[in-house]
């Protein structure tokens, strides 16, 4: 499964998850950073990611277009990047789940 990043988590995610998540990619490394919404879900949908992110504009997005891209929304307000790492770590298997489901467009990790 291929995770895309937003630009509001950190890209040293990407090397320290690549063991669970070796597909992934930050926004910043397809020369996307400050890129609009609108772009970023372009760029997933025709990619093939996952777009993970703490904003909600992407779930907003989700509920309107479906999917593809698929989105994980980080709803934790203000939290780290050891934080994030531990969700994604955590939670691999229900993202597993999520990334085989063909009925959801959305996954929610708090």
């Amino acid at each position: 499964m291929k995770l895309l990043l937003d630009q509001n988590i950190s890209h040293r995610l990407v090397e320290s998850l690549v063991s669970l998540y070796p597909d992934s990619s930050h926004v910043r490394l397809f020369g996307l950073k400050g890129a609009d919404d609108e772009s970023i879900w372009a760029f997933a949908r025709e990619h093939g990611f996952t777009i993970v992110s703490k904003d909600s504009d992407f779930h907003q997005r989700s509920l309107l277009f479906g999917f593809p891209p698929k989105v994980i929304w980080i709803r934790r307000g203000n939290c780290t990047t050891d934080e994030i790492e531990q969700i994604l770590r955590e939670r691999h298997s229900d993202i597993g789940r999520f990334h085989r489901d063909k009925r959801h467009a959305y996954l929610i990790l708090t």
